[in-house]
């Protein structure tokens, strides 16, 4: 099965906080195994457990596919790497 990824438009529409299987989409990774990489606390940026439900913040999301938002619009542009 192929797993379908979130274009940088679709990234830069998605709310403050997204489910696990977004996240996991953003990623390019499957829905069971973003499910064990959070169980076994993994996931390659924070999850937050809200009750039965896991929850990934956009803005880590995005910091860690290299995207950084516009405070005041504007267009996306790559995020600064520590070098």
């Amino acid at each position: 099965m192929t797993v379908s990824t979130l274009n940088q438009d679709e990234l830069l529409q998605l709310p403050a906080m997204v489910d696990l299987a977004t996240a996991a989409r953003a990623l390019g990774v499957g829905r069971t195994k973003a499910y064990e990489l959070a169980k076994s606390g993994a996931f390659p940026c924070p999850v937050l457990r809200i009750g039965i439900t896991y929850r990934v913040r956009t803005a880590d999301l995005l910091r860690l596919v290299g995207i950084e938002r516009q405070q005041h619009g504007g267009e996306a542009r790559p995020a600064p790497t520590d070098t």
